[in-house]
C-alpha cells in the first residue's frame, strides 16, 4: 500500500526527506480492530511535533485524523462491518492515517456525518474530541449550563478553537470570547458563533477590558500558553479554572495560588494510550457528534484543501502548521 512516512526526525519540513512516499505491506486487523481504507485525512500540530521531536529507526508513518471505509474488521469487532463509512482520530502509538489503509480499535470511531463529503468530515474528529473533553470533562461545564459565566478561548481560530467555539456556544449557555490576532481570522471566530473576539498580539486584560469585562471564570489556552500565561492568570476570576493542551516548557504554577485557580490538562490521546475503562466514550462522543452535524448544529472546521495524500501535498501542510498561521483544519484527500 502507499503510505508517507518520515525515517529521520527533527529535519526541516523543507528537506524533501523530512516526509517521503514509500510502500508498506497492507496490516491485518487484531480483535477489536477495523481495517479502514483511508479517503481523507487532516493535518495537526501533533504530527509535527512528532515529526520533529520522536526518534525512529525505522520509517513511522504520521497521520491523527481520518475519513475512509471499513475494509476488514477484528474477530471481537461489534460496533461496525465492512462498508461502513467511518471518522476517528486513533492512537498516538500506533500506525497512522498517511496511508492508503490503517488499523484503528473500534472504540475510538464513530460513523461519518452523513451530510458532510469525506473532505469536510476529516477536518473534525481530533479536534472535536479534543475540544469536547476540555469543555465537558476537563472543566466541567454541564450541557445547558454556564448560566452567567464566561470562557475565554486563546487561539480560538485554529482546529481545536474552531469546534470549542461552537460545542461551547451551540450546547452551555457561555458568554464566548475568542482570540485571533488577524482580520481574517477574527472574522472567521465570529463566524462560529463566538459572542466576542479580542487581539492576542495585545494583552488579553486590555482586550477584555474594552468589552467590559474585568474577569472571565474559564480559559482554554490552546496556543503559545507559556507566552500568554501571566495575561491568563490576570484575566481569571477567583477560582477560575484554566485548561490547556499545548506544551508550555515551564509553567509556575504557585502563580494560580493566590486566586485558587485550578489547572487542567487536555489530550485526547490519553484514553488512547492507557486503554481506559471508558476507551468507548470516545466512539460515543464522535457518533455524537456526527448526529450534531446532520442536525446543522455544528459546521465543519475544514480551512484549506491541500489535494491529494502524497509526501509534497502534506509537507506543504505541515510548513503551514508550523507557521501558527492555520485558520481552521488542513486537509488532504485521495492517493
Amino acid at each position: 500500500m502507499k503510505a508517507v512516512a518520515y525515517t529521520e526526525h527533527g529535519l526541516p519540513i523543507s528537506d524533501p526527506r523530512a516526509l517521503q512516499d514509500i510502500t508498506l505491506p497492507i496490516p491485518q486487523p487484531g480483535p477489536r480492530d477495523l481495517r479502514v481504507a483511508v479517503r481523507a485525512i487532516s493535518v495537526n500540530p501533533v504530527d509535527t511535533k512528532v515529526r520533529n521531536g520522536v526518534a525512529v529507526t525505522e520509517a513511522r508513518v504520521l497521520g491523527w485524523d481520518a475519513v475512509g471505509i471499513v475494509d476488514a474488521v477484528g474477530d471481537e469487532v461489534t460496533l461496525f462491518q465492512p462498508g461502513d463509512a467511518v471518522f476517528y482520530a486513533g492512537a498516538i502509538g500506533r500506525p497512522g492515517s498517511n496511508a492508503e489503509y490503517q488499523l484503528v480499535d473500534e472504540r475510538i470511531v464513530g460513523h461519518k456525518p452523513a451530510s458532510l463529503d469525506d473532505a469536510a468530515a476529516a477536518a473534525l474528529p481530533l479536534t472535536a474530541i479534543t475540544a469536547w473533553e476540555l469543555l465537558f470533562d476537563r472543566l466541567r461545564i454541564p450541557e445547558g449550563g454556564g448560566k452567567d459565566q464566561t470562557l475565554l478561548v486563546v487561539g480560538a481560530a485554529g482546529g481545536v478553537g474552531s469546534i470549542l467555539v461552537q460545542l461551547a456556544r451551540q450546547l452551555t449557555r457561555l458568554t464566548v470570547i475568542g482570540t485571533a490576532s488577524r482580520p481574517d481570522t477574527q472574522d472567521w471566530v465570529y463566524g462560529l458563533g463566538a459572542h466576542h473576539v479580542i487581539d492576542h498580539a495585545q494583552p488579553l486584560t486590555d482586550g477584555l477590558q474594552r468589552l467590559g469585562i474585568a474577569a472571565v471564570s474559564h480559559v482554554a489556552s490552546l496556543t503559545h500558553t507559556d507566552q500568554h500565561y501571566d495575561q491568563i492568570v490576570a484575566a481569571l476570576a477567583p477560582q477560575g479554572q484554566l485548561a490547556l493542551i499545548d506544551d508550555p516548557g515551564q509553567l509556575d504554577v504557585m502563580a494560580l495560588k493566590r486566586k485558587s485557580l485550578s489547572l487542567h490538562w487536555e489530550s485526547m490521546f490519553t484514553r488512547s494510550s492507557f486503554n481506559t475503562p471508558d476507551l468507548q466514550r470516545q466512539h460515543d462522543l464522535l457518533e455524537r457528534v456526527a448526529a450534531l452535524v446532520d442536525a446543522g448544529v455544528l459546521r465543519t472546521t475544514l480551512g484549506e484543501h491541500y489535494g491529494r495524500i502524497n509526501a509534497a501535498n502534506l509537507r506543504q501542510a505541515h510548513a503551514l502548521i508550523e507557521s501558527h498561521r492555520a485558520r481552521g483544519k488542513l486537509v488532504l484527500e485521495g492517493f
